[in-house]
């Protein structure tokens, strides 16, 4: 049998080798564990809007990354329910962004996870709150193979 830890960092590994728009993004897994994750990207030039800011786009994308990874973390196939953001302070080209995903409640197939997005001076930018559903399917197997 494989180590809650070990199922988290294949399962997170697994779920990322697929997701082209992080990857075009430059989302970076820093960290994965049962129910956790922490992604980092920095924002470029080409993810901000009209007013000069990072597009929310870009700042739930990274959020929504670490939710994922943190829901997806016990090997079982899960996808989001819903999410709800908050946008608590502009972010600029430049900012290199941090988003910390912690699941506050697990049971049956539901989910809640919240995600905490800063900037590298800690200021909290945006706070994230997404609901879990697991579904049919398995990212990684359960047990070592022998062979």
């Amino acid at each position: 049998m494989l180590t809650p830890d070990e199922t988290a960092r294949r399962s997170a590994e697994a779920m990322l080798a697929g997701d082209q728009a992080s990857l075009a993004a430059g989302v970076e897994l820093v960290a994965v564990g049962p129910g956790t994750a922490t992604a980092t990207m920095t924002v470029r030039t080409d993810m901000v809007n009209g007013h000069d800011i990072a597009h929310g786009g870009y700042v739930f994308l990274l959020a929504d990354t670490a939710f994922a990874v943190a829901c997806n973390s016990y090997g079982q196939s899960t996808v989001a329910a819903g999410c709800d953001i908050a946008f608590l302070a502009p972010v600029h080209a430049g900012d290199r962004l941090t988003a910390d995903a912690r699941e506050t409640h697990r049971g049956g197939r539901s989910g809640i996870y919240d995600v905490s997005v800063r900037r590298e001076d800690g200021t909290v930018v945006a706070e994230l709150r997404g609901r879990s559903r697991t579904i049919k399917g398995t990212l990684v197997p359960q047990e070592e193979d022998p062979t």
